[in-house]
């Protein structure tokens, strides 16, 4: 018996979402919107029974069993802790908050309920060529996998922001290139090499401040370019592997390319788009020799929504990969609550989550700084009462807290 499942947001992910979701098989139960008018309109779009503006009126209902939380990136420490503590699974979308210390109430509450499904959708884990060249990578491919020299990740494409004014256009939102595109490079680095970044030097910036169809004096301030270099804890006590990362959202036909390139000592490994390509040395002769390893072959077979998706394909199938993964968790259990580790055992965690939180903290620093800063994971308690006040005065001085201008579409959504 798969959950029943309760929606929290009303944007692109969620009309993504619930397609698939229906097609694994899930029953959706309730929706959360902002407004009571977002939520009824969602609720008639995607045909879901019950829709609130009420966070509680989802998480008391008996027949929802996991939430995905899918809504402003401010609300997702709020609703997965309580989800969690009233014995509710949780899939929260990336970014998974805005500050570290929400993201450290998450882990802990995760920690708490250990027997609870908590998970970050960074869905590029699930893509099948991420998963051959992870597999590659650790069965000696390119070498040993302490010895990778250097990864590469460039991203392009089309412009985040729509006609409308919402939490994307602001960066203290959670908005922007480094928070919802540059979080899935990060995750999909610490995935494949299962080595986090010791420092970081990073370049952030906005170029497209106001754009046709958004009115008023509001001005943009969420990146639409972000160029960062991670350098990892080093293999064995030797060098660590450098990773440079480069997201411009500049495309002017909205299309998306994205390459993943990782070098070693005997070739290098190439994702572009969902095909795998291995360059291998030969050991005898020297030269290298290309192979194709994985093709995507694989159609969407359906259309999310009624109607093409902007969320670029390789999220979308990344995506349908984890919800997959999902229903293989719980399709052997007789009763809802009860769920198996193995098929989601790839998902990115909490801890994943206040890691990736850590590594944006320090791009963002080092642009500001123009120099390389270090990465620091955040252990203080967040019930700590100084904790607790500079928690809220850095949300209240972001807006996060105060920014309450209803003409704002807060409940939209990307990736």
């Amino acid at each position: 018996m798969l959950p029943g499942i309760g929606m929290f947001g009303t944007g692109e992910v969620t009309h993504v979402l619930v397609p698939i979701l229906r097609d694994k098989g899930f029953s959706i139960a309730a929706i959360w919107g902002r407004t009571a008018a977002e939520a009824e309109q969602a609720a008639q779009e995607l045909r879901i029974p019950f829709h609130t503006a009420k966070i509680d009126d989802v998480l008391l209902r008996k027949d929802v069993d996991l939430v995905f939380i899918t809504c402003p990136p401010y609300l997702h420490s709020q609703i997965s802790v309580k989800a969690l503590g009233i014995g509710k699974h949780v899939v929260c979308d990336k970014p998974m908050t805005l500050l570290q210390t929400d993201a450290l109430k998450m882990v802990r509450a995760c920690q708490y309920y250990p027997t609870l499904i908590s998970i970050v959708n960074h869905s590029l884990r699930f893509l099948p060529a991420i998963a051959h060249m992870r597999r590659a990578i650790h069965e000696g491919y390119l070498g040993p996998a302490s010895d990778l020299s250097l990864i590469d990740v460039k991203v392009r494409m089309g412009s985040l922001f729509r006609t409308r004014y919402d939490w994307l256009c602001d960066e203290t939102m959670g908005g922007g290139a480094l928070n919802l595109v540059g979080s899935h490079v990060i995750d999909l680095v610490k995935f494949l090499t299962e080595r986090k970044a010791i420092r970081v030097h990073g370049t952030v910036r906005t170029y497209v401040q106001h754009v046709n169809g958004i009115a008023g004096i509001r001005r943009i301030t969420a990146p639409d370019f972000c160029t960062f270099q991670m350098e990892l804890e080093g293999g064995n006590g030797g060098p660590g592997t450098l990773v440079t990362v480069n997201v411009n959202c500049h495309l002017s036909n909205n299309s998306f390319h994205q390459e993943v390139v990782v070098y070693g000592p005997n070739g290098h490994l190439t994702v572009r788009g969902g095909d795998l390509v291995g360059h291998r040395r030969n050991g005898d002769t020297g030269t290298i020799k290309e192979e194709m390893l994985y093709v995507d072959v694989q159609d969407l077979q359906f259309s999310p929504g009624g109607q093409d998706t902007v969320l670029p394909r390789p999220y979308v199938k990344g995506l349908c990969k984890l919800v997959g993964a999902l229903r293989d968790a719980f399709h052997p259990n007789k009763e809802s609550a009860g769920w198996i580790k193995e098929p989601v055992q790839a998902a990115a965690t909490f801890e994943d989550g206040l890691y990736v939180q850590a590594v944006l903290d320090a791009v963002r620093k080092s642009s500001d700084e123009r120099c390389w800063t270090k990465v620091s994971i955040c252990t203080d308690s967040p019930t700590n009462q100084k904790g607790a006040l500079a928690n809220a005065a850095a949300r209240i001085a972001s807006g996060s807290v105060i920014r309450v201008d209803p003409s704002i579409n807060h409940a939209a959504g990307y990736f």
